[in-house]
């Protein structure tokens, strides 16, 4: 009789084969110098340690799929310029960021890939046939790798301004609403990554400014060479801008004093143009003429005064919307109560109709009047052939659609 082999996928070893299994495992540990336990939990490290094993290498082939790796060589490619922009000429809703304490735009990647799948994309890419083609999403993914390819955006992400790693620096002061970024190894193209751009575009305007400032610096230079009369009006001019700007020194000078004085004379003091140096507009900052210094009693008054003021509006609010909630309520009781009443209007006329009608005289027959296809009027009389005028009911649009 030959030996039972191992069982077959899928088939329930029998007794027999059992048997062998555990001999063979008693073997191995003892071949081992181990317990059977112990080597049953041996076998079960190594088999989780090479599942584990298999998975990271299954997330690194991904991430190596996913990933564009940055390559400063060369110059940019035409097409990458030709998309760059394209997108910089869409919304994509940048906002500001600091890269190597420099102000850049960044932007999220679904934005750039929605303005590459959408209708605009396509006209432009018909003036002009440097874009690439882009039919669905990998084809667009493809398309806004050419940005990272030639170094004009590059996939950054937030860290933590408050300090260099190993180093004992003061911390930065931090701008509100500002992210501090850093431009990653990998550039991937998730829908939540961000980008920032390094391609500024087209420099015409900047070369405008300098030439700009260079004719206003030679103009300044060859103030000599000017003809008399400009110079004179130039004179003129910057000798009244310097009477302004001594006046409104004199005025905070002045203002000053008059507080100093008052505080002791009259507190809590007299201010002379209150918002002179406040941020608001220029006509505002002369308004008020004078005011009175604000104690803190003041300002908790202020604040007392707008909360309630908040309040109050909060419940007007409330109680208009009550009252329309109310208003909706009543108008639609009156509304199925009246469709109720003509309902009820309706059956008691048709109610009198039929019984008119069971009371009258049956009268001599008639010869059949001619058929007159036109439309007749509602409730209009048509005459019978003895002379006799007798109106015709009709349901009215109501009546039917009581029906």
């Amino acid at each position: 009789m030959n030996p039972p082999g191992p069982p077959q996928p899928g088939q329930q070893p029998t007794p027999e084969q059992i048997q062998m299994m555990q001999q063979q495992l008693a073997a191995e540990a003892q071949r081992r110098g181990l317990t059977v336990p112990q080597y049953i939990e041996q076998l079960k490290a190594q088999a989780m340690q090479q599942a584990q094993m298999q998975q990271q290498a299954q997330q690194q082939q991904q991430q190596q799929q996913q990933q564009v790796p940055i390559n400063p060589q060369g110059p940019p490619n035409p097409a990458a310029i030709a998309v760059a922009n394209f997108l910089k000429a869409q919304d994509l809703k940048p906002r500001t960021c600091i890269l190597d304490e420099k102000r850049k735009d960044m932007f999220r990647v679904k934005r750039a890939i929605r303005a590459l799948q959408s209708t605009a994309y396509v006209k432009a890419r018909s003036k002009n046939p440097l874009l690439p083609e882009v039919t669905d999403r990998a084809s667009a993914e493809n398309t806004f790798k050419l940005l990272p390819l030639s170094l004009l955006a590059l996939r950054v992400s937030k860290v933590d301004p408050s300090g260099h790693e190993g180093h004992n620096h003061a911390k930065p002061k931090r701008v509100k609403g500002l992210w501090t970024v850093r431009i990653e190894q990998h550039q991937e193209t998730d829908d939540d990554h961000h980008y920032v751009w390094l391609y500024e575009g087209s420099q015409w305007k900047t070369k405008l400014y300098a030439v700009g400032a260079l004719l206003g610096v030679i103009a300044i230079v060859l103030f000599p060479l000017w003809p008399l009369v400009i110079r004179q009006g130039v004179w003129y001019l910057s000798m009244g801008m310097l009477g302004l700007i001594g006046l409104f020194f004199g005025m905070a000078i002045f203002r000053l004093i008059l507080f100093i004085i008052t505080m002791f004379a009259a507190p809590p003091g007299l201010w002379l143009y209150p918002n002179l140096f406040e941020d608001v507009g220029f006509f505002d900052s002369f308004r008020p003429v004078w005011a009175w210094q604000e104690t803190p009693e003041d300002i908790k008054a202020k604040k007392r005064a707008k909360k309630a003021k908040k309040l109050e509006k909060a419940e007007k609010r409330a109680a208009l919307a009550k009252a329309n909630g109310k208003a909706k309520h009543v108008h639609d009781h009156e509304h199925s109560h009246d469709h109720s009443h003509d309902h009820h209007d309706h059956s008691h006329d048709h109610h009198d109709h039929s019984h008119e009608h069971t009371h009258e005289k049956p009268s001599a027959p008639t010869t059949p009047a001619p058929v007159n296809s036109a439309p007749q009027a509602t409730g209009l009389a048509t005459p019978s052939s003895g002379g006799m005028v007798q109106r015709t009911f009709h349901a009215s649009v109501e009546e039917a659609d009581d029906e």
